[in-house]
């Protein structure tokens, strides 16, 4: 590998300077995790004010689409440009998309303007890591961590409570209004204080190609995850279609990025065992985070006859613990200087919980179900961040907001494959045991939509919440099987000691990672 950052100097910055980063940052961490949430609550409202209930999950899909394939992009482009010059464009189209929904008229409308709101969200969170690396360093990014994780904790409890709130006593479109004023606000602080970040001026040219290869295959794949299963069977040409055109345009991209000098996914950084090790484990990560973000309100729910505002309230202890060990994994990583054995720790808990919520049924006490949730939140919240920290350590300074954005990117992916995979493996696992029941023409899908087991005899009622039960414990021992892959990973990742600077590793050794 190349180190052209040999010998280059980096600014030291003060606590001062970097809290007026950190604020900036943070307003634009808030807006992307909390536009994923406030939203939520406010879908039944849009449909029947719109009047189309058949494509909604489409206001969802739309922004995660956009987000997801542009995350890399926004990455490599500021590794050219600057960070400065890439976030401040992002937050200008998410202001701009944002009031484009407030005034839709149409669902269609609102899909598209979700869609370009996307494209700003996905320079908002990949520019807000890649800054904070450049003005801190890893060992002491611990010291701010709780400031970060505070703002997924808000977005993630306090999203879905404002999102109702606003859509009961307003209107859902003020939902997409609260992005602006926060919006401006974040543009004032970020523009002000990214200005003392130094553009490094790598040099290259922007792989527009590659771009387009990314984005195509990311699209084709995130439809096969969404529409599986629900909108058509796995096995429909559809589904196969798609599935084949994904594989297709990511194999090119392979083809095409080997060969060009200025990759937007350079090969050179998936050649580093660090950073190969590091994306597995964020994307398992995700998988484990939002597959049990999906299942624990439906357990609530469908097993333990919760509503929809209860199942909200008690996966909010998952919610609280993953922030906390975001802020435990921080200041551990800031007093050791080392990562391996922190996300091994994670990692590991996260086992432990997954295995406890393995044997969960509908007469578990209460106190068992939370407390194995909250070892997994906990557990979680120790290993995304730390990950992070060890991919961005590992990386040249010319490639720090690439690693950074293929890692959200590789996340993202985690978090859309985790969901679908929970759901098919409860889904099959209850049409399995209703069928073994001989009980036929209840699934998991109608389920879902209109407590089908109601209307069924107190024996096929049993049946079916066992049914359920057996679901719900075999896609948690499917997470716990795949945690203890990441754990193997993990002990094979170099232990490779945080940097005490902003530098890159290449500045600080330059044979740190040459070959």
């Amino acid at each position: 590998m190349s180190l052209p950052d040999a010998g280059r100097s980096t600014p030291a910055y003060t606590h001062q300077q970097i809290l007026r980063v950190i604020f900036g940052i943070l307003l634009c961490i808030l807006l992307a995790a909390l536009d994923q949430t406030v939203v939520i609550p406010a879908v039944p409202a849009i449909a029947a004010d719109l009047g189309a209930f058949g494509h909604l999950s489409w206001i969802v899909t739309a922004y995660l689409l956009t987000a997801t394939a542009f995350t890399p992009i926004y990455g490599k482009i500021s590794d050219i440009v600057g960070r400065r010059a890439c976030l401040l464009p992002a937050l200008v189209i998410f202001i701009v998309a944002s009031i484009l929904c407030a005034l839709s008229t149409s669902l269609w409308q609102l899909i598209a303007f979700r869609a370009l709101q996307g494209v700003g969200g996905a320079g908002l969170m990949s520019m807000a890591q890649a800054a904070i690396a450049d003005v801190v360093s890893p060992r002491e990014r611990g010291r701010y961590q709780g400031y970060m994780a505070s703002m997924w904790g808000v977005a993630s409890v306090g999203g879905p409570l404002v999102g109702g709130f606003v859509t009961d006593h307003l209107s859902w479109h003020y939902v997409f209004w609260i992005n602006v004023p926060l919006g401006l606000w974040a543009m004032w602080l970020c523009n002000r204080a990214l200005k003392m970040l130094p553009v490094r001026g790598v040099g290259g040219k922007i792989d527009y190609l590659g771009a387009a290869l990314l984005m195509g295959g990311v699209t084709m794949l995130l439809l096969v995850l969404s529409w599986g299963g629900t909108e058509y069977p796995w096995t429909s040409p559809v589904i196969v279609t798609m599935a084949a055109a994904a594989l297709a345009l990511f194999t090119i991209l392979v083809w095409v990025e080997r060969r060009t000098e200025d990759a937007i996914l350079p090969p050179r950084l998936f050649a580093e065992a660090i950073f190969a090790r590091g994306v597995c484990l964020a994307f398992i990560s995700a998988v484990g985070l939002l597959g049990t973000t999906f299942l624990m309100p439906l357990f609530f729910q469908l097993v333990r006859a919760a509503d929809a505002s209860e199942s909200g309230l008690l996966v909010m202890p998952y919610m609280i613990f993953n922030v906390i060990g975001a802020y435990l994994g921080g200041q551990i990583m800031r007093r050791v200087g080392r990562t391996r054995m922190i996300i091994i720790a994670g990692l590991g808990a996260s086992v432990l919980g997954f295995l406890g919520l393995a044997t969960i049924g509908g007469q578990t006490p209460s106190v068992i179900v939370l407390l194995a949730m909250m070892v997994v939140g906990c557990g979680i919240g120790v290993c995304m961040p730390t990950v992070l920290v060890t991919v961005q350590n590992a990386a040249p300074r010319r490639d720090v907001g690439t690693a950074t954005g293929a890692l959200l990117f590789l996340r993202s992916m985690g978090g859309a494959f985790g969901t679908t995979l929970v759901g098919a493996v409860l889904a099959l696992q209850f049409g399995a045991r209703m069928q073994a029941a001989g009980i036929a023409g209840i699934d998991f899908g109608a389920l879902r939509e209109g407590g089908a087991l109601v209307a069924l005899g107190p024996a096929a009622q049993a049946a079916g919440q066992a049914a359920l039960a057996s679901g719900f414990r075999l896609a948690f021992a499917v997470l716990a099987v795949m945690y203890v892959g990441a754990v193997v990973i993990a002990f094979g990742l170099k232990d490779q000691p945080l940097r005490a600077t902003a530098a890159s590793a290449a500045e600080e050794q330059p044979a740190a990672l040459g070959h």
